[in-house]
């Protein structure tokens, strides 16, 4: 083997990395921008909340000043904002909307406290008799038949309750199944407004078939209740989170979904709420990372996500992630070379060719990783675990590369943890066992809330992809044919595969996320399933 081989096997790992980039960052233009000033949506909904603030903590309160600077920018791109409840200084939002020229869908939250509803209604009821040129209905509570927190029956006497009170049109909102399940709410409203959620929905839709589902929702709801008009209370497309089947979130695949059904509804002649204004980060607390980006507008910086006229690419900044990818793929390189000077020896050209699979994978997904760590990290927890698990990311194929070149196997448990004089006392050979055991315990951590509290949880794909690859080549190339299988790694190994088969038939076929995340588990598992521990004798 010649010096040549890492400089003829670099330009073509540098060169794929490129490509890849390069399609996956392709942009998207759409016949109907999402978001057009010229051609207002209809209606939007809208919650206050920023950064760290909060409905889920009742003290939270939002001034009238935040209220208005959202309002008057949404009044620019909408007609309407329909609201959930009059908490949290939601009830100073009518006035504020009739200063800028917004109508309101003035919700009305109700749960399983009867005090606490009637307050909501006192409130509302109050806002519908100050402000009747605003509010334009009343929405007598949220998919309460859906959370199970009142009966049909509870539920109609409240909507007429209501209804008795106020000269505004009043309507009930929930999930589509529910109106179709609980006809007796249709006698009680003015009109039917049902949420479409073709992500949510019990057999998830593919972005690309979406808006037909909408569509062909909207008229089955509309053959059951044909005397009243059909609003579509909800619909529309995250931005980022975790697959479901074949449902992907991403930004061009929210572009697309609600550019559809907004060009459906205006050749149709229906009208759409879509969810939502603002991305809403508090919601992650509870849908995990997908229930955070539904928004229209990015919640920090308080932009439009897809500006009339600008082509909408998943990675706008692809570039700069391109840039760090080839670095990476450089560095691992170089150690490899570095490494050389000191050995008298010339390696096989499979240890190379593992390097270059390992610079490249980990020059494609270093872009990936970190976006997909910028996205799902919320809260110091999850940023510790994501950060941990792409620092091991980077890592491991920088260390494996210099262990492929000296010949040096997978590193044990027992060399980190073990008796002292089993452990290793090469730094790097401890470094790159210290990646070994981060990766396999973020790495169980994952696997096990797919297998028992999957919904709401991220594929961390890239990341594991990173740090796995280089590990897994490194078993395959230079496993010490000699030793004991050590018991924390075949218990681990065991645990990492059971996953992943439960993983595999629970999220279906069609999740390439979970199936991508299960063949690296599958590796994992069987790396270190095979390694061995010397034993040394005493």
């Amino acid at each position: 083997m010649t010096f040549r081989t890492p400089l003829a096997l670099l330009p073509i790992s540098l060169g794929i990395i490129f490509g890849v980039w390069w399609w996956i960052a392709t942009p998207v233009n759409l016949a109907r921008a999402p978001i057009d000033p010229n051609a207002k949506l209809e209606c939007v909904s809208y919650a206050p909340f920023r950064g760290a603030q909060t409905p889920l903590d009742p003290t939270t309160r939002i001034g009238a000043d935040q209220i208005e600077q959202d309002l008057a920018q949404l009044a620019k791109i909408s007609k309407c904002v329909r609201t959930y409840s009059v908490d949290n200084g939601l009830e100073q939002l009518p006035a504020i909307a009739a200063k800028v020229g917004l109508k309101v869908l003035q919700g009305i939250w109700l749960g399983n406290e009867r005090a606490k509803n009637l307050a909501q209604i006192a409130i509302a009821v109050g806002l519908a008799k100050d402000y009747p040129d605003v509010i334009s209905a009343l929405v007598v509570g949220n998919e309460v038949l859906l959370r199970g927190e009142m009966t049909a029956g509870d539920l109609a006497a409240t909507i007429r309750l209501v209804k008795s009170q106020v000269k505004t049109p009043v309507t009930y909102a929930d999930v589509w199944e529910y109106w179709l399940r609980n006809r007796e709410i249709y006698e009680a409203v003015d009109f039917v407004t049902i949420h479409i959620l073709p992500y949510w929905e019990d057999l998830p839709i593919r972005a690309r078939n979406a808006a037909a589902h909408v569509d062909q929702i909207r008229k089955r709801v509309a053959v059951a209740f044909p005397a009243k008009e059909i609003l579509i209370g909800e619909t529309g497309w995250p931005s980022a989170g975790r697959m479901r089947e074949g449902a992907l979130p991403s930004r061009t695949n929210q572009a697309r979904v609600v550019s559809e059904i907004l060009g459906l509804a205006k050749a149709e002649n229906f009208r759409v709420n879509l969810i939502e204004a603002y991305d809403q980060p508090w919601k992650r607390d509870l849908e995990g990372t997908v229930g955070g980006y539904w928004g229209l507008i990015d919640a920090d910086n308080r932009e439009l996500k897809y500006p009339a006229g600008v082509p909408i690419s998943n990675f706008p900044k692809w570039k700069l992630s391109m840039a760090a990818g080839m670095g990476l793929s450089v560095v691992i390189f170089a150690t490899a070379m570095l490494t050389l000077r000191r050995r008298p020896w010339s390696p096989r050209l499979a240890s190379w060719l593992a390097v270059g699979v390992s610079a490249t994978a980990g020059g494609v997904l270093l872009g990936i990783a970190v976006d997909k760590m910028l996205v799902e990290s919320y809260g110091w927890g999850r940023w510790l675990q994501w950060g941990l698990l792409l620092a091991s990311g980077v890592l491991t194929p920088i260390l494996a590369a210099h262990a492929l070149m000296v010949g040096r196997a997978v590193p044990t448990f027992l060399e980190l943890f073990g008796p002292r004089e089993d452990r290793s006392r090469s730094f790097l050979t401890y470094a790159l066992g210290l990646s070994v055991v981060v990766t396999t315990l973020i790495g169980a951590q994952t696997a096990l809330g797919f297998t028992f509290d999957p919904r709401y949880r991220d594929f961390p794909f890239a990341s594991l992809t990173m740090a796995v690859l280089p590990l897994f080549l490194l078993m395959l190339l230079n496993r010490p044919q000699q030793g004991v299988r050590p018991i924390a790694e075949a218990v681990f190994a065991g645990v990492f595969a059971v996953c992943a088969l439960y993983t595999v038939f629970n999220e279906g076929p069609k999740n390439w996320q979970s199936l991508w995340t299960c063949a690296v588990y599958f590796m994992l598992a069987l790396t270190l399933w095979r390694a061995r521990a010397v034993q040394i004798p005493r």
